[in-house]
């Protein structure tokens, strides 16, 4: 993860532009990672952002649900001060810099989202991490990550690889795919198949996993914590 952190370091200032033209259909992906969130629009919420980056998921929250509470936790001091900036005019944020997966999170939450960053944590520290977003959410609480994963089969994993390409050409030359993208992609991001993180949020405690927004290697996924919950 100390690679990560460097990574999101030396890219805060220009992270938003570059994930839109890294990831295929960012804004329709993030703007249904809120709009399935099922509260209403006065309720007094609170919400865990896991790997907040600049805060772009934690914005839309706030515009949807205006009396919510958040926390933005992120492992890149510079991503939170970038956002603590999108987020300055808003109540009720509070900030925590640290790695999701050990740092201890106080309190509970409604709701707990994250956007392009658990891919980061290996399949054995994902399931750790699953149990743990589930220890955070009040009984009913909701859970949903939108983010990279692969494919069932090692045709459609190529599949995956080549929708991806075809869209970062549209962006950005081929060397710098080849010489810094694709070599980050590799060295950093630990991406599982779909099914696997389905079986991990069942054993974790989840209730009624739902796959609700997909295309190609990115998708959104989550699920419901049981009413009666282990103590």
């Amino acid at each position: 993860m100390e690679n990560v952190k460097k990574h999101f370091e030396e890219e805060a200032k220009e992270y938003d532009k570059i994930i839109t033209n890294l990831i295929p259909y960012y804004r329709e992906m993030t703007d249904t990672l809120i709009d399935v969130l099922p509260f209403e629009k006065q309720k007094n919420i609170k919400v865990l952002d896991l790997g907040c980056g600049t805060g772009t998921i934690s914005k839309k929250v706030l515009e949807k649900f205006p009396n919510a509470e958040l926390l933005c936790v992120d492992i890149s001091e510079k991503m939170i001060e970038m956002t603590k900036i999108k987020l300055k005019s808003y109540k009720n944020v509070h900030f925590q810099t640290g790695n999701f997966a050990n740092i201890e999170i106080k309190g509970t939450f409604d709701a707990a989202v994250s956007s392009l960053a658990i891919h980061h944590l290996t399949h054995k520290e994902k399931r750790v991490f699953y149990k743990k977003v589930y220890s955070l959410l009040k009984p009913d609480g909701y859970f949903y990550n939108a983010d990279i994963i692969l494919a069932e089969t090692e045709y459609m994993q190529k599949k995956y690889l080549d929708k991806w390409l075809q869209y970062m050409k549209k962006n950005m030359t081929e060397k710098e795919i080849d010489e810094k993208w694709i070599p980050t992609h590799k060295n950093e991001d630990k991406p599982s198949k779909l099914s696997d993180q389905i079986s991990q949020l069942k054993e974790a405690g989840f209730k009624t996993p739902e796959i609700v927004w997909k295309y190609y290697g990115f998708s959104i996924f989550g699920a419901i914590a049981s009413q009666v919950k282990k103590t």
